[in-house]
């Protein structure tokens, strides 16, 4: 089994189609299937239901990917840690985030690391907090900013990034726009809310908080970014409990933000997921260091 196998086999897996994942690698379709089948030959398993339209992992398949994304990872650790040594930084840096994360300036941060090391592929994911925990516990990425991860789901480091309190957003019609006026959780009961697909941080957040007040409420109106969520408060289409950062936003210009009342409330943490320390590429390492610097934070 070679390394380069593997990475046309989790190229497929990725793009579920062999003519993209090919384009991807700047290979032949017709060498890039010979090489996969090679390896299903090899393990004596398909590892693809393919059929005319689709690409599907099968369980062997599925097995297989989380081993192989690990093993690409640790082959490229132990490159960039030769080139370390030699005093270059070479290779590739894939950094996760979530949206709108506090703490960090990520487009500044990037752009300082690519000044530094201008011979460093930068790879950015956007995901959700889970997603990202999946990806750096996989391998797939190097380090993630992430938002309200609790101890039992990381084992490895988390750094903290900021800490702040959760407001409520609504309209200045709506009959708990009131400035100076702290809402009581029982107000929220009835209400139409607006909030992100549950894997992003807020609305886990907003989700504990709630729970913890024992106040059960109706989210009507899923997004998945910032600005449509602002929108739609905007329109009093429902109101919105958020990160006091987005309240600050130029499109949340007009928006009321309302502090909640009572022992439950909700904070929104960022951190930085990194992990165990013996699996730290040189590029994580050397993004940490910048990370560290109060004018990137």
């Amino acid at each position: 089994m070679e390394l380069r196998q593997l990475e046309h086999f989790v190229a497929v897996a990725e793009e579920r189609h062999f003519t993209r994942a090919a384009e991807r690698l700047a290979v032949s379709q017709s060498g890039l299937s010979a090489s996969v089948r090679a390896l299903e030959h090899e393990l004596r398993t398909p590892l693809f239901s393919r059929t005319t339209r689709t690409v599907r992992l099968t369980e062997a398949g599925a097995a297989l990917l989380v081993e192989a994304e690990r093993t690409l990872a640790g082959a490229r650790a132990a490159r960039d840690a030769v080139d370390a040594v030699r005093g270059l930084l070479r290779g590739t840096l894939t950094l996760g985030v979530e949206q709108c994360v506090a703490g960090v300036s990520t487009a500044r941060l990037l752009a300082a690391f690519h000044r530094e090391h201008p011979h460093m592929e930068i790879r950015l994911r956007q995901e959700g907090t889970s997603s990202l925990l999946e990806g750096v516990a996989g391998g797939r990425l190097d380090l993630a900013f992430a938002a309200t991860v609790s101890p039992p789901e990381w084992r490895g480091e988390l750094v903290p990034l900021a800490r702040e309190p959760m407001v409520l957003l609504c309209a200045p019609g709506h009959r708990l726009a009131q400035d100076d006026v702290r809402v009581a959780w029982g107000d929220l009961r009835g209400e139409s809310f607006i909030d992100f697909h549950p894997d992003w941080g807020p609305r886990r957040a907003a989700d504990e908080a709630f729970a913890a007040a024992g106040v059960r409420r109706t989210v009507a109106l899923e997004v998945n970014d910032v600005h449509s969520l602002l929108e739609l408060v905007h329109e009093g289409l429902g109101i919105a409990v958020v990160p006091h950062h987005f309240s600050r936003k130029p499109e949340a210009r007009g928006l009321v933000a309302v502090e909640l009342d009572g022992a439950h409330r909700p904070a929104y943490e960022s951190v930085v997921v990194l992990p165990p320390a013996q699996a730290m590429t040189p590029g994580a390492k050397a993004l940490m260091t910048l990370v560290r610097e109060a004018p990137l934070r």
